[in-house]
C-alpha cells in the first residue's frame, strides 16, 4: 500500500515519495505567543502530531521544525499593552503552549525555534532579495517583497492575476485576499514598537511575520524538505509569502506537499470572544474533561473537515475513551488459558484496513472505526469465554501499538496509597456486612478522586478523570 496525502498546491491526493530514503522533513506553524493558545489552534496541532507518529509508525525517521512566533505585531502591541518587555510576555505563553501540548499528548518536536533567536538569518534572506530585485526599501524605510516579479505568485492558494495590486504595499502581517500587494519582509522601527527593534543593512527596525519561518525552516531542514503544514487560515497569504519569498531567494522548490486542517467551528458558529464560544485548554479542564477527551475529540474528525467542537461531542469522546477502558480492564480480567487462533486473524485484519485508512489521506474517522470493530467483536468473544490468557495479551499489546499513532490509551495511573488503605478497609467492612460504614467509605474514596468498582476478582481501584 502506498501512503498518500492531499496536497494544497496541485488540490489532488498524491502518493508521499520523501526526497530523502526513509526520512521525512516537517515544518509546522506553531503558535504565536501572545495569549493561550485556543481549541482552534489545537485542533491544528493534534492533525500535525497525528501525522507525525503515523509518519513514524510507517518507519520513516521524522525531523520536525515548529516555529514559536515571539515577535509580530500581536506580541509587541499585547506587551506593550501589559506594560512588560516583549520577552518577559512572551515567555510566559511559550510555557503555557508547552504545557497545553503536553496535557494533550502532543508528541515533542526536534526543534522549536524563536523568531528572536534567527533575526541574523532573516536579515541575510532579506539582504539576497534586495541584491535580486526581489525586494525594494519603500517610502516608509521598510523593506517590501515585490510580488509581480515572481512569476508563479498565487498557485497556492489559486489566487488569479488579476487580484494582484502592483504597487500597493501592506506592512500588517495578516491581510485578506483583497489586499493582494507587495508584503513586508522587515518593518522599518516606528514608536508604536518600542524597545523592539535589531540592527540591519536596511535600517532599524524587525523583521515581518512571514519571512520568519521561511529563514526557520530552511535552516533547519533545508531549502527544499518535504511537508509543510498549518490551517487553512495560513494559506493565504502567510504560506503563499512563504513560497514567494524562499523560492526567489534560492531558485529551488520550497516544499512538495502542503497539508492544511479545515477551521473548527463552536457549536455551529465561528469562534468569537463576544459570542461567549472561544475556549482555551484551560477552560475546558476547569469544566472537568481531561486532556485525552479533548485530544480523542479534535483528532476523531479528518484534519480537511470542518469541525463543529461541541460539549455533546466531548460527552461523546468521554464514553467512547470509557468503552476503550473498560475493555482493556475486562482483557485484564481474563484468567484462563483457551483457543486463540481467532484473535491473531481478527488482530492481522485489522491492523492492514487501519493501514489501509490511515494512508489514504490519514483519515482517521474511518481508521478509529475499525478499532471499535474490533472492540465490539472481542467483546463478544469474551462473554462466549472465547478468548483467553494468550489472546487477551495480544490484543492488549495490538491496542498500545496502535496507540503510538493514536495517543489515547490511559497511562498506567499510581495509586494513592491512603485509597488503597480505604479501599482495603471497606472490602473488610463488606465481608463483615458493614454496608453503611463500606458506602461511607466509597463515598470517601469518590471525594479523593477514585472509583471503587467491584468485580468477581475483587475490588478494581480507578481514577477519575
Amino acid at each position: 500500500m502506498s501512503l498518500t496525502f492531499y496536497n494544497t498546491m496541485t488540490r489532488k491526493k498524491e502518493e508521499f515519495l520523501p526526497l530523502r530514503e526513509g526520512e521525512v522533513r516537517m515544518y509546522t506553524c506553531g503558535p504565536t505567543v501572545y495569549d493561550y493558545a485556543h481549541t482552534g489552534n489545537f485542533r491544528s496541532y493534534i492533525f500535525e502530531d497525528l501525522l507525525r507518529r503515523y509518519l513514524k509508525y510507517r518507519g520513516y525517521r521524522v525531523l520536525q521544525v515548529m516555529n514559536i512566533t515571539d515577535v509580530d505585531d500581536k506580541t509587541i502591541r499585547d506587551s506593550r499593552k501589559a506594560g512588560i518587555s516583549l520577552s518577559q510576555h512572551t515567555e510566559k505563553f511559550t510555557r503555557a503552549f508547552f504545557d497545553d501540548i503536553d496535557i494533550l499528548g502532543i508528541e515533542r518536536a526536534e526543534h522549536y525555534p524563536r523568531a528572536t533567536e534567527h533575526v541574523k538569518e532573516m536579515i541575510d534572506i532579506i539582504s539576497g532579495l534586495l541584491e535580486k530585485g526581489y525586494a525594494y526599501k519603500g517610502d516608509d524605510g521598510s523593506v517590501y517583497f515585490r510580488i509581480d516579479k515572481f512569476n508563479n505568485y498565487g498557485r497556492l492558494a489559486h489566487i488569479t492575476p488579476d487580484l494582484l495590486q502592483p504597487g500597493a504595499t501592506v506592512r500588517t502581517d495578516e491581510y485578506d485576499k483583497e489586499s493582494v500587494a507587495d508584503f513586508a519582509l522587515w518593518k522599518a522601527w516606528d514608536e508604536d514598537d518600542g524597545e523592539v527593534f535589531w540592527e540591519s543593512p536596511f535600517g532599524k527596525g524587525r523583521p515581518g511575520w512571514h519571512i520568519e519561518c521561511s529563514a526557520m525552516s530552511m535552516k533547519y531542514l533545508g531549502e527544499t524538505f518535504d511537508i509543510h503544514t498549518g490551517g487553512v487560515d495560513n494559506i493565504f497569504p502567510h504560506h503563499e509569502n512563504e513560497i514567494a519569498q524562499s523560492e526567489a531567494y534560492t531558485g529551488k522548490q520550497f516544499v512538495r506537499y502542503w497539508l492544511h486542517a479545515a477551521h473548527l467551528i463552536v457549536e455551529g458558529q465561528k469562534m468569537s470572544k463576544s459570542l461567549g464560544n472561544f475556549y482555551t485548554l484551560r477552560d475546558l479542564l476547569d469544566k472537568g474533561y481531561s486532556g485525552r477527551q479533548i485530544r480523542y475529540l479534535l483528532m476523531s474528525v479528518h484534519y480537511r473537515q470542518q469541525l463543529n467542537f461541541t460539549f455533546e461531542g466531548l460527552e461523546a469522546a468521554k464514553n467512547g475513551l470509557q468503552r476503550i477502558d473498560d475493555f482493556l480492564a475486562r482483557l485484564e480480567d481474563v484468567d484462563f488459558r483457551g483457543e486463540d487462533a481467532a484473535v491473531e486473524e481478527v488482530v492481522g485484519e485489522t491492523r492492514e484496513a487501519f493501514l489501509s485508512e490511515m494512508d489514504s489521506d490519514l483519515n482517521i474517522s474511518g481508521a478509529l472505526g475499525k478499532v471499535f470493530d474490533l472492540i465490539h467483536w472481542a467483546n463478544q468473544q469474551l462473554d462466549e469465554g472465547a478468548i483467553g490468557v494468550a489472546g487477551a495479551s495480544q490484543l492488549r499489546s495490538f491496542l498500545q501499538e496502535l496507540d503510538a499513532v493514536l495517543g489515547i490509551l490511559p497511562e498506567k495511573v499510581e495509586i494513592d496509597p491512603e485509597v488503597q488503605r480505604l479501599a482495603d478497609e471497606r472490602e473488610k467492612a463488606r465481608k463483615q456486612k458493614n454496608y453503611a460504614l463500606a458506602d461511607e467509605i466509597r463515598e470517601k474514596v469518590r471525594q479523593m478522586g477514585y472509583t471503587l468498582e467491584d468485580t468477581p476478582k475483587g475490588v478494581r481501584i480507578k481514577k477519575v478523570t
